[in-house]
């Protein structure tokens, strides 16, 4: 297949190029820049010229491809509706060229919108469409997209990871490095579910070649990894103290990481694993955190 992937110099697009090109798939690449363009054509791909802002260079990469994988987003997270909202129209501006015809749109999503229950593992068989988080609009946008005749699929994201970034972990990171403490929220046994980066990588493609209208995909490799063990063992790279603060402190040491840092996120991928003989085989993310090099984070 040709396959538009937006982006695809980011984190998991670096990693999802080669994956899809080494499995037979031709890649045409979102890129803005120069330096962009440059990687994606040294990785064997195309490059097509172009960002979330500008709709008709979406809409054009779209046209003249098989299937589109949207991994783009815009991590501003002090902008994070806004951002989720612009998600939405870019969906809405793919689904547009694809509606009619069996080429897929591969979106991108979050696992907590498979919470029905608060607690208990996210599912792929839920979207809670009432779910707080702003990243609902995505996949509101895709069911659009799918009522309208596009065969629209979702991948939803944990905390991917390897030993460089760690999804909002990174963040925690650098807060950690700018309070002098390694911080949780209350006793820290909430839970984040997580994958490393090239196990999401072939799930993408996975999904992609299977091309099933409606399903939802988990890309989690552990299911809740407690936020304070994840706190300790930043706390060890750092060696910094690691202290547990009264929800009521969060906002003033997190900022805006604080309406996830008290989150229990955990999410199943049972449904995932079965359907597309997905097995996660790479390193866990305490492991990756324990090999990472702190000096250079």
């Amino acid at each position: 297949m040709r396959v538009f992937v937006t982006g695809a110099t980011g984190f998991i697009g670096s990693a999802l190029v080669p994956e899809l090109i080494n499995a037979g798939h031709q890649v045409l690449g979102l890129t803005r820049s120069d330096a962009g363009a440059r990687a994606l054509i040294a990785a064997g791909a195309e490059a097509h010229r172009g960002d979330l802002e500008d709709l008709e260079s979406l809409r054009s990469g779209a046209a003249t491809s098989d299937g589109v994988i949207h991994c783009a987003f815009d991590h501003d997270f002090s902008n994070f509706v806004a951002n989720c909202e612009k998600d939405g129209r870019v969906i809405g501006a793919l689904g547009a060229v694809l509606a009619g015809s069996d080429r897929p749109l591969l979106i991108t999503s979050g696992p907590g919108m498979g919470n029905a229950v608060p607690g208990q593992p996210g599912t792929e068989d839920v979207f809670n469409t009432r779910h707080p988080n702003p990243r609902v609009a995505s996949e509101l946008a895709g069911a659009a997209a799918s009522a309208a005749g596009v065969n629209v699929s979702v991948v939803r994201l944990p905390q991917v990871h390897n030993t460089v970034r760690q999804g909002l972990i990174t963040l925690a990171i650098a807060i950690a490095r700018e309070k002098g403490v390694s911080a949780y929220v209350g006793d820290g046994l909430n839970r984040w579910p997580a994958a490393h980066v090239l196990d999401v990588a072939r799930l993408y493609r996975l999904a992609l070649e299977r091309q099933q209208p409606g399903a939802r995909y988990h890309a989690v490799a552990e299911e809740g990894v407690a936020v304070r063990d994840i706190a300790e063992v930043i706390g060890r790279g750092l060696k910094m103290p690691v202290v547990a603060l009264p929800p009521e402190e969060a906002a003033g040491h997190f900022g805006w990481l604080a309406a996830f840092a008290g989150l229990d996120l955990p999410a199943s991928s049972a449904q995932t694993r079965a359907q597309l003989g997905w097995h996660p085989d790479g390193p866990g993310l305490i492991a990756d955190l324990e090999q990472m090099d702190y000096l250079d984070a």
